[in-house]
């Protein structure tokens, strides 16, 4: 793969690899059918999660342990051919053993009598109707006319020898092909919407999924969509049929959300009175695409990056829009930004022809070559676009739909939530987020469409989006400018937790490290120095082993079978049991069962390193065979691999923290790739806290559609520029805890930590039911000791009601186990009656009475607590 999978990515991958292998197998063993679907919210990289799971079947593939299926042929069914074309285009720029070859778009002139295997077959609803020339001649027996006389031979498409139907009969009933199909954006086609429109559509993925007359049912369906409700419907009732079911892959979306390829905060502007405002929001949307832009550039210019992202203003209007009002707010836009060029505006309205809007002539573009046309800075749009479309240069939207078309405003604003460079901005909150401005909605409208973006898109069956923020009408917050220095110095030195990768592979991680070193100048032969570590401690392992490793070598070398005798005179059969030496073959076949346990890398330069060192062997050819046998041998005694990756482990965490300061003055972007390699561990990991530059917050409070100002405070990190104050909401609990923090002594400053996974939240990891979890501590505070040097204080008001209460208290205190030296106080706080109780994280006594408590309750109940 040319990207690096995120952790949610790799761990669905790996589910639907084992789906694949299951149901790869049975069909080849005994005929079964199977079906299963992946859900990921929009934006979670679905097609990227596809080109691995291609690259695993076609090729093969060490990380999950997958070898490649030779019979595998793949049907990529849409009911759309541009998205047919953007999924191609985003396999192609994924994948690095895919090639264009590979993915074959099925033209009316496809004529071939089976699928090939390793390839990836495009097909449409519109290719498949009754009057495409890919079906002409097929006859469903399902709906022959009784009174047609059998046509003799069968009629064929006009000049060629098979439909398409054909092929794929011919496919599936080839024993040594395995077609599997895949239906993307599976809900569609599946059922509701207009009957007229839909029958077809249904007909026709119904007819893929479980064959009509002659054609049998396809062996392999897979499902992909951002809600499949429908398709696991449609598959339940087909389980009478015959068709099994596998389990469904459900990405869960708080880490699609925490992985920093979603934008953080949505943010939704109204008019403060109901009217017409459109102009004035137009002018609003205008300088708010204006101020993205330099935003942009200047992070750009920071970064030392050749190319800013270019972003766009998408301009959203009702399906029979009025010429004219798009040509006054074209005017309007125009003497906003009068650098605007005459060709940076396009359109993707359903006609596919240039449109006139008042004095302003406009081209119209296909949907999926808006984010590569970056001249192209407003779009005027409809409703959804197309489904799968998606632009994450799209930054700002003016809709001049109507409140009752809110469910069009969420479907486009959920095309529009990828981040530009797959990536957070670390502590900027502008460029993390997405602007919606609606100049005809009242109150109660906008926060119908707030809820249904916090729910991810209106579909039926999506699950709510942790970590979102949607905001109504919010302000800019930056760094106060009376924070002295020394207190951000004291913030960016406090260690915050990643969440462990659940399938770790260490020697992996210690060889990417070493190439990302050395890509980054920051240490000369990494990989060379990388390999070298690792081969002293396969060495020692070796040692260690060598009892099992001898025993495991016999396996290597002897095969042992047994033979079927039969007697055909008597009718009997018995077995005869053999033992034969192995050969060449049989040997490598070891080896590299071995190499996938190590990495192939490390197992080739290992061998090469005992083949060296034997100076016993006849020939480097004996020496290098001599080397494949060990290893074979290693591999199959589990211990070895156990202590190997151990090694790998600490030779990661000791180059991560040699070279700690170094790395830290690369860009955000090369910072990103190393943030991810300490990710890509057993155990949480320690990553610094980043220094927020900016925050969107809310300054009203909307409640049964009435709006009250909130409360503002002095001393936050991030304030208004004018009177340096901090609007923020809080509960009770918390608002006692910053009246309190701010009485003691010392006290210089407060930070409301986020809430959402960004890098500027302090983040510690807990475990509860075998799961790893973050949480992230209401407030930091910071105080001055006697000799003026700076503290910082961990104050944590939560509630013992809930069942992760004591999960997240065991966190907190392993945390303040392993880092109290940053820390003057680690506290957790509850209310008890009508008393506000507080444990003290950092005392040794209270940490230990933590892990043995059956409750949260009883550990503020008891003596370790003290009033607040």
């Amino acid at each position: 793969m040319k990207f690096t999978l995120k952790d949610y990515q790799e761990e669905a991958v790996a589910d639907v690899l084992i789906n694949m292998r299951k149901a790869s197998k049975r069909w080849q063993e005994d005929g079964d059918k199977h079906a299963f679907s992946l859900t990921a919210t929009t934006g979670a990289g679905k097609t990227v999660m596809a080109a691995a799971v291609f690259e695993a079947m076609f090729y093969g593939e060490d990380t999950f342990d997958f070898e490649a299926d030779p019979t595998a042929a793949v049907i990529w069914f849409s009911d759309n051919p541009s998205l047919n074309e953007q999924t191609r285009f985003r396999l192609l720029e994924a994948a690095d053993k895919l090639d264009i070859t590979d993915l074959v778009v099925i033209e009316n002139t496809f004529n071939r009598e089976k699928f090939e295997p390793g390839k990836i077959y495009f097909i449409n609803t519109q290719k498949l109707s009754k009057k495409s020339l890919l079906v002409r001649g097929h006859r469903d027996s399902s709906e022959a006319d009784s009174n047609q006389q059998e046509l003799y031979p069968d009629a064929k498409p006009d000049m060629r020898a098979y439909t398409f139907w054909d092929t794929v009969q011919n496919t599936i009933e080839d024993s040594s092909l395995t077609l599997h199909l895949v239906l993307d954006e599976a809900h569609r086609g599946m059922g509701k919407s207009s009957k007229a429109k839909n029958d077809e559509k249904s007909t026709i993925v119904k007819r893929l999924i479980n064959g009509s007359g002659s054609i049998p049912a396809i062996p392999i369906v897979w499902g992909i969509s951002a809600t499949v409700k429908r398709f696991n419907d449609a598959i339940e009732i087909e389980k009478s049929k015959g068709r099994s079911t596998l389990p469904n892959v459900v990405v869960d979306s708080a880490k699609v959300q925490d992985s920093g390829l979603l934008k953080d905060t949505i943010i939704l502007d109204i008019p403060d009175e109901v009217g017409q405002f459109d102009t004035v929001l137009i002018r609003r949307g205008t300088e708010k695409i204006k101020d993205s832009t330099a935003a942009w550039l200047e992070y750009a210019n920071q970064q030392e990056e050749n190319e800013s992202v270019i972003p766009l203003m998408v301009f959203q209007v009702p399906n029979t829009p009025d010429p004219d009002e798009i040509g006054r707010a074209l005017d309007t836009i125009y003497t906003e930004w009068p650098e605007l060029s005459a060709n940076a505006i396009a359109h993707v309205f359903g006609e596919h022809k240039t449109q006139t809007f008042g004095r302003h002539t406009v081209e119209y573009i296909e949907p999926q070559r808006v984010q590569e046309t970056s001249r192209i800075r407003v779009l005027i749009a409809k409703d959804a676009i197309s489904t799968g479309w998606d632009c994450p240069r799209a930054e700002v939207m003016v809709s001049f739909r109507p409140a009752k078309d809110r469910t069009h405003i969420t479907q486009l604003m959920g095309r529009m939530v990828r981040t530009p460079l797959a990536r957070r901005i670390p502590g900027n909150d502008r460029l993390n987020s997405i602007n919606c401005l609606l100049p005809f909605f009242d109150t109660k409208s906008v926060l119908a469409v707030a809820d249904a973006l916090m729910k991810g898109t209106v579909d039926e069956g999506d699950s709510a989006l942790t970590g979102r923020r949607v905001l109504i009408n919010p302000i800019e917050v930056k760094q106060n400018s009376e924070i002295a220095e020394e207190l951000w110095n004291k913030l960016e030195t406090l260690p915050s937790q990643t969440l462990p990768k659940k399938v770790a592979k260490p020697i992996k991680r210690l060889t990417s490290l070493a190439h990302e070193l050395a890509s980054d100048k920051l240490v000369d032969d990494a990989g060379k120095k990388a390999h070298a570590a690792m081969h002293v401690a396969l060495d020692k392992a070796c040692k260690s082993h060598a009892k099992e490793i001898a025993k495991a070598r016999t396996s290597v070398l002897i095969m042992e079978g047994k033979s079927l005798k039969t007697d055909l005179k008597g009718q009997k059969k018995s077995f005869d049991s053999f033992v034969e030496d192995a050969d060449y073959t049989v040997i490598q076949d070891a080896f590299r069962r071995a190499a996938r346990g190590i990495s192939p890398d490390l197992a080739k330069t290992y061998a090469k390193y005992l083949a060296d060192k034997n100076s016993k062997a006849d020939s480097k050819e004996e020496a290098l065979i001599e080397a494949h046998i060990i290893i074979a041998a290693m591999g199959l005694v589990t211990n070895v691999q156990t202590d190997i990756d151990l090694e790998a482990d600490k030779q990661a965490i000791k180059l991560l923290n040699q070279n700690k300061a170094a790395i830290k003055k690369l860009s955000d972007e090369r910072q990103e790739e190393y943030r991810i390699l300490r990710s890509w561990s057993k155990n949480p990991e320690d990553i610094d806290l980043v220094k927020p530059n900016s925050r969107m917050v809310n300054t009203t409070l909307i409640e049964n559609e009435v709006e009250t100002a909130l409360p503002e405070y002095k001393n936050h990190l991030l304030s208004k520029e004018d009177d340096k104050l901090f609007p923020c909401d809080m509960n009770v609990w918390e608002a006692h805890t910053l009246e309190s923090e701010t009485k003691r002594k010392g006290f210089l400053a407060w930070y409301r930590n986020p809430e959402h996974a960004s890098l500027d939240s302090l983040g510690i990891s807990y475990e509860e039911n075998k799961d790893y979890h973050i949480v992230r501590p209401d407030f930091l505070f910071f105080s001055e000791n006697k000799d003026k040097s700076i503290v910082a204080n961990i104050v944590d008001p939560h509630g013992f009601h809930l069942s992760d209460s004591l999960p997240k208290l065991i966190g907190l205190a392993a945390y303040a186990e392993t880092h109290g030296s940053f820390y003057g106080r680690i506290e957790a706080v509850a209310e008890l009656g009508k008393k506000y109780r507080v444990l003290d994280l950092t005392k040794p006594d209270v940490r230990a009475a933590i892990k043995k408590a059956k409750t949260a309750k009883s550990l503020y109940e008891g003596t370790l607590a003290q009033d607040y």
